[in-house]
């Protein structure tokens, strides 16, 4: 389940995805360029009782370093605030060799490869939404899913075998699916930051009713 659930290095299923993943190949050699496999904590799987699933990695942030939320300013927010509650330790450096570890929790992304300006397209996250099931599926303690944005939460609605019209995403939701508890926030990203859209006070007040949650 676990190797269905990442997709190789070459994954060839998006045409655009793929052209665009090549192209910054040649561009930046160094860079990682390649789909984002979920971070996971030293514990391992069984350990996981939160998966956070965010919408794509960034073209300077995941899709340079290799991991999730890292290297862009979305992730500055959401490693300080997972480390301040207790889902993290160590010091997040904004690189995959710092000595930050999650605890109890995974990252991933609805769209493993990083899409043009930031926009997968409805197809695009359909197809990469094969990777999320199963990756799912894969935490067999997993009590909590936390989608960040819109489209993390519709695409993770499905995942779960639900209807997104009977789950509708608002900031701070929360919907019981199965035997999964999925949280919703507006995601981390500097623009929505910026415009106040979401403040830290809205991010952290999430991050604590998922606490709360998995204290029951």
């Amino acid at each position: 389940m676990a190797i269905l659930s990442e997709p190789g290095r070459d994954c060839p299923l998006c045409p655009r995805l793929v052209s665009f993943r090549e192209t910054w190949r040649v561009n930046e050699p160094g860079w990682f360029n390649a789909p984002v496999p979920t971070f996971l904590p030293p514990e391992g799987e069984d350990s996981v009782r939160l998966l956070i699933v965010g919408l794509a990695p960034g073209l300077r942030g995941a899709n340079r370093t290799g991991r999730p939320f890292t290297g862009d300013y979305a992730g500055n927010l959401l490693y300080s605030t997972l480390t301040a509650l207790g889902f993290a330790r160590g010091q997040f450096e904004a690189r995959p060799d710092d000595s930050l570890e999650l605890i109890g929790t995974a990252i991933t992304n609805g769209v493993r490869c990083v899409p043009p300006e930031n926009k997968p397209t409805g197809p695009e996250i359909a197809t990469c939404r094969t990777f999320l099931t199963p990756t799912i599926a894969r935490f067999s303690n997993l009590r909590a899913i936390l989608a960040l944005g819109s489209i993390a939460h519709q695409s993770t609605v499905r995942a779960l075998g639900a209807r997104v019209a009977a789950h509708p995403f608002r900031h701070g939701g929360r919907h019981e699916i199965g035997p999964t508890t999925l949280f919703s926030s507006y995601h981390c990203s500097r623009y929505n930051t910026n415009t106040g859209v979401l403040t830290e006070a809205m991010f952290v007040s999430v991050f604590k009713d998922i606490r709360a949650f998995l204290e029951t």
